[in-house]
């Protein structure tokens, strides 16, 4: 059995100055119960917690390290930054240079800004969708989280379905509730009739295109078909939210995938290499509405700051086709293996993946939408996900979240991680 007890002395300390112990809410494990792991290192494919333990981590740091921890590359570039400083406050090449890089991988984003988180990014692609069309109503779909913004708060996944219902989450006002249209996930005849009842109404409607707050679960191609011409009709945005697909369902995105140009699209994770960054960008028109050159304000004092820019431009400039053709490769094989050990032991599952992302429901399935999801077995997740770490494995802490692989996953890693599996659906067995 390994021994947590450092972490354990390490979260009754934090517990007593951050809320919860943590600074986000999914790393506490009341998902899962018990204790969160406190981290020392990490190391390619691997983190180790500070009682010595060492795992297969696939939660990456929820998806940016798609070349594992502490890549040489990226370790040598960022140390050559931090010796010519931190932070300017002042424009350098190295945004313009990552916004080169940034579009020639995804073409619709004519026009971008940099800033500092995912939340961040479609917070501020919302407020110019409404300020570009003048419209106040945004429709957003349910299990999609887009950060923790007031507007996009309701009737989110993730760390939100974990913990409680938004609808009685204090501090989101009713107002911004009322201009917030929520749609369950791939309703085709749901969103129709939002937008036959408030169509000049709509600024715009953001999507996950591959869905990874609720577990991977890609969006149909006539749904997001339909999310575009239904747009495209009413004369409002749409927003492709790939701050966890862009760079990890496919090299060019989610967008290349179905072949659908969003108007703005929104960006984080991978694209700054472990640091904090994202990035909101789309057409030039609509782009040239933010400050200076328009009206819709927006500002950040460490936006574009060249440590990020740094990390961003060291992990895209060593992606490449071939590179996801490997993780890929290892992906599928994971998830049969995977589906093979839960089939081999009588356990209902359903697995999905996308490029480099990747789940599993305690579910007989299908899955396709937020309602599928709860129909999951959290219990038995709870119990399996522990049973996992005991044999080496770091999954997310919480059946509403994503998996990822990175480029340091090795063919051995994976038969390591199936046997895994195996040993902890015996474990889970031995224990009822």
């Amino acid at each position: 059995m390994l021994n947590f007890e450092k972490s354990k002395q390490a979260f009754q300390e934090s517990s007593r100055y951050l809320p919860g112990g943590v600074n986000s809410p999914v790393r506490a494990f009341k998902n899962v119960g018990g204790e969160p792991l406190f981290i020392a290192k990490g190391d390619g494919a691997h983190i180790f917690d500070i009682d010595g333990n060492r795992y297969l981590d696939y939660v990456l740091s929820w998806g940016p390290l798609i070349l594992g921890h502490a890549d040489p590359q990226v370790v040598k570039d960022l140390q050559a930054a931090v010796a010519r400083g931190t932070s300017y406050g002042a424009p350098t090449i190295l945004e313009t240079e990552l916004a080169k890089k940034i579009q020639a991988i995804v073409p619709s984003l004519e026009m971008m800004r940099m800033v500092s988180s995912g939340t961040e990014a479609t917070m501020s692609a919302i407020r110019l969708a409404r300020g570009y069309t003048h419209r106040d109503k945004i429709v957003k779909f349910i299990g999609n989280y887009h950060g923790h913004s007031d507007s996009l708060l309701v009737d989110a996944g993730s760390g939100v379905a974990t913990f409680n219902d938004i609808h009685e989450a204090p501090g989101v006002p009713e107002d911004l509730a009322y201009d917030t249209l929520t749609v369950a996930y791939n309703d085709i005849e749901g969103i129709k009739q939002v937008f036959s009842a408030h169509g000049e109404e709509i600024a715009g409607v953001i999507v996950e295109p591959i869905a990874g707050n609720m577990g991977v679960i890609p969006g149909t191609a006539d749904f997001l078909q339909t999310l575009r011409t239904l747009t495209s009709e009413a004369g409002a945005l749409l927003i492709f939210d790939e701050v966890m697909s862009g760079f990890r369902a496919a090299f060019h995105g989610a967008q290349s995938l179905y072949h659908i140009t969003p108007d703005l699209t929104t960006l984080g994770k991978v694209v700054g290499g472990g640091l904090p960054v994202g990035v909101f960008g789309g057409r030039k028109e609509i782009m040239k509405w933010i400050t200076p050159d328009g009206p819709v304000y927006h500002a950040g004092t460490l936006s574009g700051n060249p440590l990020a820019m740094t990390g961003g431009l060291s992990t895209l400039a060593q992606l490449d086709e071939s590179l996801y053709k490997q993780m890929t490769a290892r992906t599928d094989e994971l998830m049969t293996g995977i589906k093979g050990a839960a089939d081999a032991h009588g356990v209902p599952i359903t697995v999905h993946h996308v490029g480099t992302m990747w789940s599993y429901f305690f579910n007989q399935g299908p899955v396709n939408n937020f309602d599928d999801v709860q129909k999951s077995d959290v219990t038995y997740f709870a119990k399996f996900f522990k049973a996992l770490l005991q044999h080496g494995i770091y999954t997310a802490p919480s059946q509403f979240e994503t998996n990822f692989m990175s480029s340091k996953h090795t063919e051995a890693d994976i038969e390591t991680t199936i046997a895994a599996f195996n040993a902890a659906f015996d474990d889970v067995a031995r224990t009822k």
